[in-house]
């Protein structure tokens, strides 16, 4: 379906501008706690216990890239989907993917749940839903032709 079809006036639709922008955004938050844990940034992570900040630095290399890919294809994604570009969709989807590889390491295979708290799981459920829910718009978005 081209996009003028999909769009009769050939404009884009102004939920993709408000969804994009809140995408990234929220991505952007996410690589900024990426970041600052990776760096150790001692003002950032001193909101931590100690045995938080074990955990976090204890994450194996394996996790770590799965963490990364969560949080900078969720940055890709939201910035491909602002350039309305069907790519979008392939790229959100593989960060959702692994946030759940590494939500399953954080929250199942280890004792993260009570480093972290039952906080923990309910913001991670949040972070499932809402990238869940990006990866399902861009998809959505593409099929009807307005992602080119």
């Amino acid at each position: 379906m081209s996009h003028d079809a999909a769009v009769p006036d050939g404009r884009t639709p102004r939920h993709l501008w408000v969804v994009g922008i809140l995408a990234l955004l929220w991505n952007c938050v996410g690589a900024f706690d990426y970041l600052m844990t990776q760096t150790r940034n001692e003002s950032y992570m001193g909101q931590f216990t100690a045995e938080q900040l074990e955990y976090f630095y204890g994450f194996p290399a394996w996790v770590v890239a799965f963490w990364a890919l969560a949080v900078w294809g969720g940055v890709v994604g939201a910035i491909l989907l602002l350039m309305k570009k069907r790519l979008a969709a392939p790229v959100l989807l593989g960060s959702f993917v692994a946030m759940v590889v590494t939500s399953i390491h954080n929250l199942l295979l280890t004792d993260g749940l009570a480093v972290m708290g039952a906080g923990a799981a309910a913001f991670s459920a949040v972070i499932f839903v809402v990238a869940l829910a990006l990866w399902l718009y861009a998809r959505s978005q593409a099929d009807k032709g307005v992602l080119v």
